[in-house]
């Protein structure tokens, strides 16, 4: 009996969870951050989403979108899920890469593309990375269902989904979803090629090291990873100096114990990786640049800028004298 009525509670509760989708395109001239962060092309990415999402749940609601987030190269959509059955269904979409097919040709007819835009995913809970586990489905909804969604919807998502539900209400009724082969015609006319590589150029702002002129773009992965490997202990120093509301001091001391089993370089990269969340497109190499400087690390902000190790070299001419 207690069996019986332990399944009778869990029917009067809600069955919810949250994963991160982490989407990529492996095209070069399409970045998704900056297309999305571009007003003409939010929605139409929105819409994407959200068609895509319903497909693979069986229900406009089954995943509802929370917060996009814009991290170089990558879209990162903190998604909510709304039943365990839907749920399920999106895992075994996303197992068989149907969800994934579905981006890729949407996206290509969205963007205008002769072809559909190549994609990487990846769906996350905190640090787990569930495509490791994907033929667990039991141990993926349980790692969704314990990570109760942190936040409520973002007022910007909100605005997103009224102007979506206003291009989805058509004589079909309010729940008819447009087959996914097929674009509207205000998409039609897409930008070409430069469209595409404008939205790239939208950091088209320069800073000054050394005597010598930088462009201030985006953090990249590669920066990420090279500022992680060479960093070592000073990672909380430099996080202090980023000047970030995400990387207060109580912040870097959780970060340092949730990371502390995988050691300084996954902590020096978490830590970009959050302040890349946090920033958006604010999270430039400037920032990183003027930070490493203030934190007595020279030498690693000349690696990442690309020069020639100057203070190495002085140092070599210095002792040969």
């Amino acid at each position: 009996m207690s069996g019986d009525l332990r399944k009778m509670m869990d029917g009067l509760q809600e069955w919810s969870g949250s994963a991160y989708l982490f989407v990529e395109s492996l095209m070069d001239k399409v970045i998704l951050p900056n297309l999305y962060q571009d007003p003409q092309w939010k929605l139409k990415i929105f819409r994407v989403l959200k068609l895509a999402l319903a497909e693979s749940t069986g229900s406009p609601d089954g995943a509802q979108i929370l917060k996009i987030h814009c991290s170089d190269p990558q879209l990162i959509v903190q998604l909510k899920f709304c039943g365990q059955q839907p749920c399920g269904r999106f895992l075994q979409s996303y197992r068989e890469r149907a969800l994934r097919d579905a981006l890729q040709d949407r996206l290509g007819t969205a963007l205008g593309l002769a072809q559909h835009l190549p994609l990487r995913l990846e769906l996350r809970v905190g640090s787990q990375r569930l495509d490791l586990m994907l033929e667990e489905e039991e141990r993926c909804l349980l790692c969704i269902h314990q990570a109760k969604p942190d936040r409520l919807r973002d007022e910007e998502i909100g605005e997103l989904e009224d102007a979506f539900r206003s291009l989805t209400c058509d004589p079909g009724g309010p729940g008819s979803l447009p087959p996914a082969p097929e674009a509207p015609a205000p998409e039609t006319p897409a930008p070409k090629a430069p469209a595409l590589s404008s939205p790239q150029l939208a950091c088209a702002q320069y800073f000054e090291f050394q005597g010598q002129q930088f462009a201030n773009r985006q953090l990249t992965l590669e920066d990420t990873q090279k500022f992680a490997r060479s960093v070592g202990r000073n990672w909380r120093t430099v996080g202090r100096a980023l000047n970030c509301r995400a990387l207060r001091e109580h912040d870097l001391e959780s970060l340092a114990y949730e990371y502390n089993r995988d050691g300084l370089y996954e902590q020096a990269f978490q830590l970009l990786h959050r302040f890349k969340l946090a920033e958006g497109r604010r999270a430039t190499l400037q920032r990183l640049v003027e930070a490493l400087d203030q934190s007595g690390l020279t030498s690693l902000a000349e690696d990442l800028l690309g020069l020639p190790g100057q203070r190495k070299d002085q140092e070599r001419e210095e002792e040969q004298d």
